[in-house]
Formats: structure tokens, sequence, C-alpha cells
């Protein structure tokens, strides 16, 4: 449905959107957009984070120390 867009087709659909929502409001509409990349990428780091600190638990070293000190 896309495929035959291209580059001309692109930039008409940029300037009706100009022309009918104005500078100002696609400027902090796209704004708004950066900003909910950020909180989802902030996310999905600190998914990765708690998911490697769970790991990490998991694979502490569990010998009792009185076992340590014979090694």
């Amino acid at each position: 449905m896309f495929n035959n867009i291209g580059i001309p087709g692109l930039i008409l659909i940029a300037v009706v959107v100009l022309v009918l929502f104005g500078r100002g409001k696609v400027s902090s509409l796209m704004g708004e957009v950066g900003k909910g990349i950020t909180a989802f990428k902030k996310g999905v780091q600190e998914g990765k984070d708690e998911i490697e600190n769970a790991a990490s638990d998991k694979a502490r070293d569990v010998t009792p120390e009185t076992e340590k000190d014979k090694a």
C-alpha cells in the first residue's frame, strides 16, 4: 500500500501536516515523541538491570564461612 509513496509523497504529506497543525503544534508533538522514546529506552534499561541483578543474586557464593577457610 505504501510501497510507492517515495520522497516527493513524503514531502507533500509533511507540508500538509504543517499547514493543518502549524509549526508550533508539530514541534511540541515531536518533543513529546522524543520524551516518550527516552522514557521507553530508560524503562528497557531498568528492566535489563533488574534481570541482571536477579541473576547475580542467584549466582552469589553460598559456601558456608567454615568451608571458605579450608580452601
